[in-house]
C-alpha cells in the first residue's frame, strides 16, 4: 500500500512537471509590438528639402535621436506575431546643417506610394501600357557607336551594399 501511495505520488509529481514544460495548447499569444510603424507610403512622401518638422509631421517623433548625431534620426519598429519569429525595421533619416532632409538609408526605398497608383498621379516610373517602345536602328559595323555598345554590354554590375539588419540575440 504504501509503495503504491509512492509510486502514485510520483507519477502524477512527474506527469505535472512535464505538463509544465509544454505549451498548452489553444493559448492565445499575443503580437508584440515596438517602436515606430514606418510604412512604404510614408517613406513615398519624403522629399529632399524638407524640413525636421515637415518629417516629423509625415514620419512621427523618431525613437533614437543621438546626441553626437543631431543631425540624424532613427526609426524602428520590431514585430513578434505570438509564438512566432520576431521582425524588425529600421529607418534613418538624415539632415544637413540648415536642418533640411538630405538621406535615407534603411528598409524602405523612395518609390511609387499606393495612392499614387491609383489615382494616378505623375510619376517617371509609371508606364503607359498604349505606348510603344521606340524601335532603335543598330549602329553600324566598325563604328563608334557600336564600340562603346559593346564596351557597355561587357560591363559587369556589382552589387549595392545594403546595411545589416540590427542584431537580435541578447548579449
Amino acid at each position: 500500500m504504501q509503495n503504491t501511495k509512492l509510486l502514485l505520488t510520483s507519477l502524477t509529481l512527474v506527469g505535472l512537471l512535464a505538463l509544465a514544460g509544454c505549451s498548452f495548447p489553444g493559448v492565445y499569444k499575443i503580437d508584440i509590438q515596438q517602436g515606430n510603424v514606418v510604412t512604404q507610403d510614408m517613406i513615398d512622401q519624403l522629399r529632399p528639402g524638407m524640413t525636421r518638422r515637415q518629417v516629423r509631421f509625415i514620419m512621427g517623433n523618431p525613437l533614437l535621436q543621438d546626441t553626437f548625431h543631431t543631425n540624424r534620426w532613427d526609426y524602428l519598429y520590431s514585430l513578434q506575431p505570438g509564438g512566432g519569429e520576431r521582425q524588425q525595421e529600421r529607418m534613418s533619416v538624415f539632415f544637413n546643417d540648415s536642418d533640411q532632409l538630405v538621406n535615407l538609408s534603411g528598409d524602405f526605398m523612395p518609390g511609387v506610394s499606393r495612392d499614387q497608383e491609383i489615382l494616378g498621379g505623375s510619376s517617371d516610373t509609371t508606364v503607359s501600357p498604349n505606348k510603344q517602345p521606340s524601335q532603335e536602328k543598330p549602329a553600324k559595323a566598325g563604328s563608334l557607336e557600336e564600340t562603346l555598345q559593346k564596351e557597355i554590354d561587357n560591363v559587369e554590375t556589382t552589387p549595392v551594399p545594403t546595411p545589416a539588419p540590427l542584431e537580435t540575440a541578447p548579449q
